[in-house]
């Protein structure tokens, strides 16, 4: 194979995170946005002896699995990648990826380790948040408001029939590109760093109705309308739609950063509150514009129902939930636990974590803000119990020997990115915890992506002692590429 070389092929094997490999004779070439048993034709981009990197040119056939899409938006939308596969097929997929993937690394786990994947409670309509982007779908094109283009950074797809977000969020939509059309503002480009027009964020609570919207823009704006009247002009517009829900905030968020993500410089409330409420398992938890949340509501009890089926017997247990967010883990915990003690690093999470306790009335759990890295080791007491729900980056390396020194009796790992998972388990089972029970919950259908709820038992027996005081950072241990078990030693 060369760089640049044109070739065609069937999709055979399918790796995590949707990694379609075609074998050849000479190696195995991979490329993404594919699906299994599909026909296709590939640039070569990076060329090895026995492994190569390709770019999508074409599907030239369809796989036996495919249907037709319920979302108009696909395929030239990024959002979702697996529209056209029945959910029962997505799941199986999912399934069989996270499966292969993680038994390269686990030692001597439990018979029956892995038990497969819970559905979401629903297909469509399921995400209670949406981030929007003002762009064009081509240069020079007019603005829409909608989802990047798939394998674009700059182009824009108006996404007015989104399949996955209800109609509440949909006519939202549409009503704030239609008045940010109407005025003389431009979309900020991300490309020359100019413009107005940013992102839309709306938040919907499935069980109470409530919606949050918050507008963001930059602070550069023509003399021609002021900021003020946008403003209401925004306010008349969203209160004046017919919606099933309620709109009981509209917030106005200023960024300024140059990076292509939602951050908050200033945020001003238009309109209502700047929270919404939602229930999960008989709790009310408030929930901020910027705060982490589970985007299925609906899915998330399903969840969090098996955190609590993984986590036992917790009477007279202290429990430390790391990287709590908005401490909904903590809070579902602590009724029928001795103390509950999360770490987060956001403070506007960790704010949010002790208003829902005093909502809730839970006296035994408290919230620290600080990066677990740091905190871990002043933490005063020793857990019972750990519930690790980091980002997608995983544990940082040298968070890792501050958690293992606590010697926790069980470990629930919930998981949003496998790869991180697998690099995590290698140094948790070298330090003795073996994988007793892993679960996916299918949060997300219609893409690529899962959630994982991984079980491990402290078995006593840390196969390397001087690990646990370890205060280095461990690189060695997280040598994994996804190479299999032979890139761990």
């Amino acid at each position: 194979m060369k760089r640049r070389e044109i070739i065609e092929g069937e999709i055979g094997r399918y790796e995590y995170p949707g990694i379609g490999i075609i074998h050849t004779e000479d190696c195995e070439v991979a490329l993404k946005g594919v699906l299994p048993g599909q026909k296709v034709r590939c640039r070569i981009r990076k060329a090895g002896k026995t492994k190569c990197d390709a770019m999508l040119l074409e599907i030239l056939e369809p796989s036996s699995i495919e249907g037709e899409s319920r979302c108009p938006h696909y395929p030239e939308c990024g959002g979702c990648q697996l529209q056209t596969v029945p959910v029962e097929e997505q799941m199986a997929i999912k399934s069989e990826q996270i499966r292969t993937l993680l038994e390269d690394v686990l030692e001597d786990p439990e018979e029956g380790w892995f038990e497969g994947i819970v559905p979401s409670p629903a297909e469509e309509g399921y995400r209670n948040k949406m981030e929007f982007t003002f762009g064009d779908p081509f240069k020079d094109g007019p603005m829409v408001l909608g989802m990047h283009k798939k394998g674009s950074f700059y182009d824009i797809v108006d996404v007015p029939e989104c399949r996955i977000v209800d109609a509440d969020i949909r006519k939202i939509r549409t009503a704030v590109l239609q008045l940010a059309s109407e005025t003389t503002y431009p979309y900020y480009h991300r490309l020359t760093h100019r413009g107005f027009y940013r992102h839309l964020l709306v938040r919907k609570a499935r069980a109470t109705g409530q919606i949050l919207v918050d507008l963001v823009t930059t602070t550069q704006f023509r003399p021609e309308m002021t900021m003020e009247e946008l403003d209401r002009r925004l306010v008349e517009t969203l209160t004046a739609l017919p919606l099933t829900g309620t709109v009981t905030g509209i917030l106005h968020t200023c960024n300024d950063s140059v990076a292509d993500t939602i951050h908050n410089d200033k945020t001003v409330i238009l309109y209502g509150t700047d929270r919404i409420v939602e229930k999960l398992l008989g709790m009310e938890f408030e929930i901020t514009p910027f705060s982490f949340f589970q985007t299925n509501s609906g899915g998330a009890e399903v969840l969090y129902d098996k955190v609590r089926t993984y986590i036992g017997d917790t009477k007279d247990k202290v429990i430390y939930d790391l990287y709590s967010g908005t401490g909904t883990i903590a809070q579902i915990l602590a009724p029928v636990a001795k103390h509950v003690t999360g770490v987060e690093i956001v403070e506007e999470a960790v704010t949010a974590a002790w208003e829902n306790a005093r909502r809730n009335h839970l006296e035994n759990c408290n919230f620290i803000c600080g990066d677990v890295m740091k905190v871990v080791g002043s933490l005063p007491e020793k857990p019972d119990l750990i519930v690790l729900d980091p980002p997608r980056e995983g544990i940082h390396p040298k968070a890792m020997p501050g958690i293992l020194k606590f010697g926790a009796d069980r470990i629930v790992y919930i998981s949003c990115k496998a790869t991180s998972l697998k690099r995590d388990l290698v140094p948790l089972q070298l330090a003795g915890y073996r994988v007793k029970k892993v679960s996916l919950i299918d949060l997300f259908p219609g893409t690529l992506h899962v959630e994982t709820v991984c079980l491990l038992s402290n078995t006593q027996r840390p196969k390397k002692e001087s690990y646990i005081t370890l205060d280095v950072e461990m690189a060695d241990y997280y040598r994994i590429k996804n190479e299999g078990k032979n890139s761990t030693t």
